[in-house]
C-alpha cells in the first residue's frame, strides 16, 4: 500500500513515509497526519520501506519495529548506511532492548506502541521543526560564521558539522546535541536541558535516549591529544564538552 506523492506542495507541507505492517493503524495515523497539513505515504513492509525512504521523496520516516521478512531495527541499519534522513520509530511499550538498538543505529526519537495520533504529530513537527530552523536566533550566529569550540565548527542554520575540516556525519538529533555541547563548551550540560534541546521534551525517569546518542556522538569525535572523548559525563550534573 503506497500513497501518492505530488510532485510539487507548499513548504509548509512535509513529506511523511509511514512503514508499518498494521494496514488498521496506517489508515488511522494517515487520516490524521493528512487533516494536520502532512503529506503522508505508507509502505507495509521494510524492504519498500527502506526504498522509499532512500528515494529522496520525504522529509521524515516513522518506522515500526515489529514487521515481518526485514523489521524496523534491519530497515533502519540499512537506511543509515546511506542516508541521514530524520527517523522516528514506533517501539512495542516497554521494550527498551529495541528502543535503544533504535538509538544506537541513528533514530532521531521513538514513540511507544500504542500511541495516540496527536503524540506522534507532536513528535514529528518536533524533530522536523528541529531539522527546518532557518535563520539565526539572537544567540546564535549566522549561517557565515560557524560555533566554535577547539577544532569542531557547526553551521546551525545549515546544519553542518566538522571537525579539524572534515565533515561530521551526524543525524538531527545528534547536531542538535553537539550544538548545545559547543554553545556550552567548557560548562556542564544537564541531560533536562539537552533533552529539551535536542527532543522538545523533558528528560523522562528511566530515559537512556540522551545517553545513547551522546555515545554515538563520541564514536563519531576525534578524541582529544591525552586520548579521552571530547565529552566528558559529569556524575548528577551532565556532560562537558571539553576542548584544549
Amino acid at each position: 500500500m503506497t500513497g501518492t506523492i505530488p510532485n510539487q506542495s507548499p513548504a509548509s507541507q512535509p513529506h511523511v513515509l509511514l512503514v508499518d505492517d498494521d494496514l488498521e493503524l496506517l489508515e488511522l495515523l494517515r487520516d490524521y497526519l493528512e487533516k494536520e497539513n502532512f503529506i503522508v505515504a505508507c509502505v507495509n513492509n521494510g524492504k519498500e520501506g527502506v526504498d522509499a525512504a532512500l528515494s529522496g521523496l520525504y522529509d521524515i520516516v516513522v518506522l515500526d519495529v515489529m514487521m515481518p521478512e526485514i523489521n524496523g531495527i534491519q530497515a533502519l541499519g540499512m537506511i543509515r548506511m546511506k542516508s541521514n534522513l530524520p527517523i522516528l520509530m514506533l517501539t512495542a511499550k516497554g521494550d527498551d532492548t529495541d528502543r535503544i538498538m533504535g538509538l544506537e543505529l541513528g533514530a532521531d526519537d521513538y514513540v511507544p506502541k500504542p500511541c495516540t495520533p496527536r503524540e506522534l504529530i507532536a513528535r514529528l513537527r518536533a524533530i522536523l521543526h528541529r531539522v527546518g530552523l532557518q535563520g539565526a536566533t539572537a544567540n546564535q550566529p549566522s549561517s557565515n560564521q560557524p560555533l566554535t569550540a577547539g577544532n569542531l565548527k557547526l553551521w546551525p542554520t545549515q546544519r553542518r558539522a566538522d571537525q579539524s575540516d572534515q565533515p561530521l556525519e551526524l543525524t538531527s538529533t545528534e547536531f542538535s546535541l553537539l550544538e548545545v555541547l559547543v554553545s556550552h563548551a567548557g560548562n556542564p550540560v544537564s541531560k533536562n536541558e539537552l533533552s529539551m534541546a535536542a527532543l522538545d521534551r523533558p528528560l523522562s525517569p528511566y530515559d537512556r535516549s540522551i545517553d545513547v546518542h551522546i555515545s554515538n556522538i563520541r564514536r563519531k569525535l576525534h578524541p582529544l591529544d591525552d586520548g579521552r572523548s571530547m565529552i566528558q559525563t559529569l556524575v548528577r550534573k551532565g556532560y562537558i564538552l571539553v576542548v584544549e
